[in-house]
């Protein structure tokens, strides 16, 4: 991991998902890059070109000003941090960003005592998740420990799902993190036998890997939802992280076979990663 962008609102919560991102840097001696976009009102986009151009500017040395003051951290101390100011709120921004930066990794703070469902569902970390093309690491609270030593990753072993764990299994090998997989077995029509989730499991695992050797890593659950499933087994192996796929722009409730994920995010206390399929 090189490169970590940082969206940056000026909040307490991005103040969150900074800290978090600083404690990533220091283990894997990453750059930070703090985003900020310009929110520009309408009354400013239809003044003339002259009047809009000297607005933006105010807007962009204001918010120059309010990146310095913010990034004054103790906990960015010896830190590479890079402040990238746009000038207007596109969040296909943060994917353009991270591709002309090649960065491996966006963090978001979360905010609201609802928990991150609203983020998933039409508000800016869930347009974030479905442009990214890289990880999307979502933080709930003001980071204590960062070590994401233990990780769950939850995957239902379809064919869709290959290209996302191997972007899990990318990024948890560079934080030396260990990597429980775990399939939600459920009481429907998608109740499947030992025999055959141990079949599925294993074309996966010879498709993805080309062996066997995650085979001990696979951990099957009998729950009512995946969403109880996952968050029960990760409370069970003590895991710091939890990790899911997203469709992306189709949105996280095409996850697990059409169940609706965003329940996880919403009731999860762990922190969430998310990963393109």
């Amino acid at each position: 991991m090189k490169k970590i962008i940082v969206p940056i609102d000026f909040s307490e919560y991005s103040d969150f998902a900074l800290e978090t991102a600083a404690l990533l840097a220091k283990k894997n001696k990453a750059e930070i890059l703090a985003l900020h976009m310009l929110e520009m009102s309408e009354a400013v986009l239809t003044k003339g070109e002259n009047d809009m151009h000297q607005e933006t500017v105010f807007y962009l040395k204001l918010a120059e000003k309010r990146f310095e003051e913010f990034l004054d951290k103790d906990y960015l101390a010896g830190l590479s941090v890079t402040p990238i100011v746009k000038h207007f709120k596109v969040f296909s921004e943060v994917n353009e960003v991270a591709k002309e930066q090649q960065a491996d990794l966006i963090v978001m703070g979360s905010h609201g005592s609802s928990g991150i469902k609203e983020f998933f569902v039409g508000s800016n970390t869930e347009k974030v998740v479905r442009y990214a093309e890289i990880p999307v690491l979502v933080i709930k609270h003001n980071p204590i420990l960062t070590e994401f030593d233990n990780v769950v990753f939850a995957c239902d072993f379809s064919e869709d799902s290959v290209a996302a764990y191997l972007k899990a299994k990318r990024m948890f090998d560079s934080l030396n993190a260990k990597m429980n997989i775990v399939y939600v077995n459920l009481p429907s029509e998608s109740f499947k036998s030992t025999a055959e989730m141990e079949a599925k499991v294993t074309n996966f695992l010879k498709k993805a890997d080309g062996n066997l050797d995650s085979l001990s890593h696979v951990t099957y659950v009998n729950d009512y939802t995946v969403e109880k499933g996952i968050t029960n087994f990760s409370n069970l192996v003590g895991a710091d992280l939890i990790a899911i796929a997203t469709h992306g722009r189709k949105g996280l409730a095409h996850f697990f076979e059409g169940s609706i994920s965003e329940d996880l995010a919403n009731h999860a206390t762990l922190p969430v990663m998310t990963f393109k399929i």
